[in-house]
């Protein structure tokens, strides 16, 4: 299912031209907009074959409400989900592929971010729940900063089934607990890896935390509870990154 949403700003909306201009349906600009992205945009809106129309304010008030628009908005298709045995056929299981899987990430934020470092990480795809998930919606599509349509988001119906059928085509699958006798640092991550991100409040639920195949702790100092769920992403892609690299 696809959703259609906007997103608003010059370098926000520039960004997006410059990266994924296939998911602007509409480009809006205000009447009074002057410069030189204005200027760009419209010229590669029109290269891209991306209608645009000059509207007064009063129009992207409705669109976007009482937001700094910068008198631009761009109504975009926030993407499509994937089918996880669609997404199956399309992964390369012997070049141990990094998989993220988001256990209740409820934060429109923290997915977007989430999904920017997946991006840059070179994640094969993000798997996500049907419930208690954040949609993917224009928050998610900013805070990413564009790169939403560079990996496929998975959407499944039954987080524990997920697991089984990922370890049934050849992945390890990764979760972090504090009480965990490894750090992340310390594990060999080098192999087809899900690695698991619990929700940001109560982390990974317990029949979650029970399917994973061996968990790691994220060392902290004693003051400090727990970590961003994006920052805790983070730093487990890029050390699996980091392994496959030596």
């Amino acid at each position: 299912m696809s959703d259609t949403d906007f997103i608003y700003g010059r370098n926000s909306v520039s960004g997006l031209m410059s990266k994924s201009p296939e998911t602007i349906a509409k480009l809006y600009i205000r009447d009074s907009a002057k410069g030189k992205i204005i200027d760009d945009l419209k010229r590669d809106a029109a290269a891209s074959r991306i209608p645009f129309q000059i509207v007064p304010g009063n129009k992207l008030f409705q669109m976007v409400g009482k937001v700094n628009d910068q008198g631009v908005v761009a109504q975009v298709s926030m993407g499509e989900y994937v089918e996880l045995e669609n997404w199956f056929t399309t992964i390369d299981i012997s070049a141990k592929p990094i998989v993220l899987l988001l256990d209740e990430i409820e934060d429109a934020h923290n997915f977007g971010a989430i999904i920017r470092t997946a991006a840059s990480a070179g994640v094969a795809g993000i798997i996500v729940g049907k419930h208690k998930q954040a949609p993917l919606n224009s928050t998610v599509f900013k805070t990413s900063s564009g790169t939403l349509p560079l990996l496929p988001i998975v959407r499944v119906t039954n987080i524990s089934q997920a697991i089984d059928r990922l370890k049934e085509e050849g992945f390890w699958v990764c979760g972090t607990d504090q009480d965990a006798d490894e750090n992340y640092w310390q594990k060999d991550l080098n192999m087809p890896l899900v690695i698991i991100i619990g929700n940001e409040g109560k982390g990974m639920r317990y029949l979650t935390k029970k399917n994973c195949d061996f968990l790691v702790s994220i060392p902290m100092d004693e003051a400090v509870e727990s970590l961003n769920a994006s920052v805790s992403a983070a730093l487990l892609c890029y050390e699996a990154l980091r392994q496959r690299k030596m």
